[in-house]
């Protein structure tokens, strides 16, 4: 193991200027004008795959490829470990708010800045250089490994779960592995324990045939900017609960032994609104801050459009306005189920001389883990060795829709191993990684190799 410890050491600044290769290319899935540099993503990372060793092929889908990576020398005694991570990464916008630019990767204060940095390039790239250093060192692997690598996570992965379906064999694994995830402090490794599902819609409300003058017709024909506003502001109660009738019927509770487990971590409510510069935390009465992110759900509105919101003064009535509204869910919660009971919800709420329309945009279910067993084991070892220190076991207030399917289709628990740090920005403007994560986690994914197959 030494051998390739020291190969990886000796190798680091190459490793970088790869990555930083990889984060030149443009892969924003959500947006037409950029398939071409998806797809260039995708060829760029198959051919680094190559290089490492792996036998790599681009797989077609109805939408952006698959880029599969195998190594099967092990042995059918050995373990195989599925490895997962997307190309594809968020749109930029707000371009203005970039330091650096998003896609010309810059280190400053011991992070790399660049679009798809920690989500998910950074990390998927960390798996590709522990494998190199083995393959490199030894000429061969401790235990067999498929990389799949997919390039439309950021829009919801609506060809994923076929392709898992399709390729059940090949994909068969005694362990999934991911890196997506963040640790919880710096110097802090962590494992993951469950990850939020998702629900995500678009809620329209329309009302007259076209736009309005506020002065002829406000106040005899109802706008739907203010029925829009009534429908939002009836989703919470003061206490921070969700008031949809229903929408806490599924919702587990969880043991006593987590909650004291969370309450344990070094966090600090006051230094957590600073970072974030706001003035109060708030959120569901009775639960903690980390309580609330990990393991209760959650409704958020993502963005509103409405009227006229150019520069000066228009006093137009609106005929149309749309709110983009997110729930995060937990065990047991489904999308389909919280569909429902927001429809009937709408629906009641609803003034009249309006007309509302839900429309879905997409949807995941939560997980929520099992921290124990050999694999497990292997993770905690391989990161207490390479960060010295062991691993917290920490949740995920965001969404990995694949992590559910995974475990149900290929009977195979998941590990979730991040490199992140809170605060990476994921998803925002000047969105980094440290370098120190970066490099001192190639070795901690060796590590974890090596040890899987113990």
């Amino acid at each position: 193991m030494s051998e390739v410890l020291t190969f990886i050491e000796s190798n680091l600044g190459r490793f970088r200027a790869e990555l930083y290769a990889f984060l030149r290319i443009p892969s924003i899935s959500a947006k037409a004008e950029f398939i071409e540099d998806t797809r260039r993503s995708a060829q760029w990372l198959a051919d680094r795959m190559r290089d490492a060793g792996l036998e790599a092929e681009i797989i077609e889908t109805p939408g952006h490829p698959v880029v599969l990576g195998e190594w099967r020398g092990a042995g059918e005694a050995a373990p195989t470990v599925l490895v997962y991570g997307h190309y594809d990464v968020q749109p930029p916008e707000p371009l203005e708010e970039w330091i650096s630019p998003p896609f010309e990767p810059t280190e400053r204060d011991g992070r790399i800045y660049a679009r798809g940095s920690a989500d998910d390039k950074g990390q998927l790239y960390m798996h590709v250089k522990a494998l190199e250093g083995h393959l490199t060192a030894n000429g061969s692997l401790p235990v067999n490994v498929v990389v799949l690598a997919e390039g439309e996570e950021e829009t919801g992965s609506p060809n994923l779960v076929p392709f898992v379906d399709a390729n059940i064999d090949r994909l068969a694994c005694d362990v999934v592995l991911i890196s997506d995830t963040s640790m919880f402090s710096e110097g802090l490794p962590s494992l993951g324990f469950s990850l939020r599902g998702l629900a995500y819609f678009e809620i329209h409300v329309s009302g007259a045939k076209s736009d309005l003058h506020s002065g002829e017709y406000g106040g005899a024909v109802a706008n739907p900017g203010n029925a829009l506003a009534h429908i939002l502001a009836t989703l919470h109660e003061p206490t921070g609960r969700v008031a949809i009738e229903g929408f806490y019927d599924d919702v587990i509770e969880w043991d006593t032994g987590t909650r004291a487990q969370i309450e344990s971590l070094p966090h600090s409510d006051e230094q957590y609104r600073k970072d974030l510069g706001v003035d109060e935390l708030v959120g569901e009465d009775g639960f903690s801050t980390l309580e609330r992110l990990w393991i209760r759900p959650s409704c958020d509105v993502n963005g509103l459009l409405c009227g006229y919101t150019g520069e000066g003064a228009k006093t137009v009535l609106p005929n149309h306005a749309m709110a983009k509204v997110s729930f995060r869910l937990v065990p047991d919660q489904t999308d389909s189920k919280v569909r429902a009971l927001l429809e009937r919800h709408v629906n009641k709420v609803a003034p009249p001389g309006v007309t509302v329309q839900i429309k879905e945009l997409h949807g995941g279910r939560p997980w929520k883990a099992s921290v124990e067993g050999r694999y497990f084991e292997a993770a905690t070892e391989a990161l207490k060795e390479a960060f010295g220190t062991a691993p917290v076991l920490v949740g995920g207030g965001g969404s990995i829709p694949i992590v559910v399917e995974f475990e149900e289709r290929l009977h195979a628990p998941v590990l979730l191993v991040g490199f992140s740090l809170p605060g990476c920005n994921l998803h925002a403007p000047n969105e980094w990684l440290p370098v120190e994560n970066f490099e001192r986690g190639i070795g901690a994914l060796a590590l974890l190799y090596q040890k899987l197959a113990s």
